[in-house]
């Protein structure tokens, strides 16, 4: 804060974090900064998957805080991706929280920005109120960013118990159908030692209020799983990669 220099930072994930003060560098110029970096790293001689804009406010080590300003500048897709076979069929996509960063806003019809999980969870309450056909795509990050890295297990169970509350609205506005999927894109234990993501297996829960009895999925071979999934949902071809499991829920 003394300096109004940048906090530039690695991690193992291909990620690239540049830092500053809300009060020092202004979002448009942290965001612009960003999106500087992003063009340096595209390849070929450097390629990252993510540059990360990671505003925060305080005035001391014991009360910076992280807002939920923050923005990821992903490297665009290599090719296409799940969301753009749904669009080229006229099915409406719709992206909560991180997934329009993610996907660099390719194959989104639609997106909504989340200030944390409880605000995705309105978001989602909202989408769900709309008669529309097609695929809503959510990312709680709170989970990962706030209680993982951190290594907080009880801010962890806290937000399990919230997202756990609110499900259940979510269920009950579920239609005959309609097709919930909940899965994790990784492990970020935090009850563990240091502070990234950790290697584990992680759920994957299916429901339709249509299916008549329960049943293990087992183990999948790969998380492609879920996206053919997806696609044999609304009848869409599309790379081939992963084997749907929609008939077993039938």
């Amino acid at each position: 804060m003394e300096t109004g220099d940048l906090i530039i930072y690695t991690s193992g994930d291909s990620v690239l974090q540049i830092a500053a003060h809300e009060e020092i560098i202004p979002l448009d110029e942290l965001y612009r900064i960003c999106e500087y970096a992003r063009s340096l790293v595209n390849g070929p001689k450097y390629t990252l998957g993510r540059v990360i804009a990671r505003p925060y406010i305080g005035t001391n080590k014991e009360n910076f805080t992280r807002t939920s300003h923050r923005h990821d500048y992903s490297l665009e897709p290599t090719g296409k991706t799940d969301l753009d076979y749904l669009q080229e069929n006229h099915i409406q996509t719709i992206g909560i929280g991180k997934i329009n960063d993610i996907f660099s806003g390719n194959g989104l019809d639609d997106v909504y920005h989340n200030d944390d999980n409880m605000d995705g969870m309105n978001h989602l309450d909202h989408v769900m109120t709309q008669d529309f056909t097609g695929f809503c795509f959510v990312n709680l990050v709170d989970f990962d960013s706030m209680y993982g890295h951190r290594r907080n297990p009880i801010g962890f169970g806290q937000a399990l118990m919230d997202f756990d509350q609110r499900l259940a609205t979510v269920l009950e506005q579920l239609r005959e159908d309609d097709l919930l999927l909940i899965t994790a894109d990784h492990g970020n234990d935090p009850g563990f030692k240091g502070t990234d993501h950790t290697r584990e297996q992680v759920p994957l829960l299916a429901y339709s209020p249509s299916m008549e009895k329960s049943a293990s999925l087992g183990i999948r071979s790969t998380f492609s799983d879920l996206g053919a999934t997806v696609l044999s949902n609304f009848n869409v071809k599309g790379t081939g990669k992963g084997t749907s499991f929609l008939t077993e829920l039938m």
